[in-house]
């Protein structure tokens, strides 16, 4: 039996359900948000990282089969390219070993603002690829010095046209207390963001 969490279930279950929903129409035509951003959030267990990552590449296989083609963008992969763009990976490389670790989360969050820097980089990526829907990956390595709720909070005027569903590596949790929260690795509260939809929770 399906348990009621659908991030709990087996890897292969939640695989179908993803593939079923990301390749309907009701999801690629944003239909039953009212009015709201198409952000999703699939949340998972950070155990389950590898399976994931096989996951994600099986899907966008999956969907090109059908069709649907999907942009990725690996925010880990993407600020190394950043940094070796601006000629200062070799610096990081060279000074973190030297440096506090707030010195180096400063710097980085400095030289990959994400305000200035990677939402334009993200939006490039956009423009040049035709693309059925976003996917944004490599959120936990990234962490701390990018915040998973602030690239959503600046992709909200760049990202309206294709849905966005964000690989989350911990809890995305709702509640009438607290509002939503995206809770990283399932301990570090992300601040709030509560503009995206649990991939889980849409019907098609």
């Amino acid at each position: 039996m399906m348990p009621k969490d659908l991030s709990k279930a087996p890897v292969a279950d939640r695989f179908e359900h993803l593939l079923n929903t990301i390749s309907s129409d009701r999801f690629l035509q944003k239909k039953g948000l009212g009015n709201e951003i198409p952000f999703f959030i699939c949340p998972y267990d950070p155990r389950e990282a590898v399976e994931m990552e096989r996951l994600q590449k099986q899907l966008v296989n999956k969907l090109a089969k059908k069709g649907i083609t999907v942009l990725e963008v690996n925010l880990y992969d993407l600020s190394i390219e950043l940094l070796k763009k601006e000629e200062d990976w070799e610096w990081i490389l060279e000074e973190e070993p030297k440096i506090s670790k707030q010195e180096l989360k400063e710097e980085l969050q400095s030289v990959l603002d994400v305000e200035t820097v990677l939402t334009p980089a993200i939006k490039a990526r956009m423009d040049a690829e035709n693309f059925d829907v976003l996917f944004l990956s490599g959120i936990g390595e990234v962490y701390p010095y990018i915040r998973s709720h602030n690239v959503l909070n600046n992709l909200q005027k760049e990202a309206k046209d294709q849905p966005t569903l964000m690989f989350f590596p911990g809890e995305y949790t709702h509640s009438l207390e607290t509002g939503a929260s995206l809770n990283l690795f399932g301990r570090l509260q992300d601040d709030k963001y509560y503009r995206a939809f649990n991939i889980y929770h849409f019907e098609i």
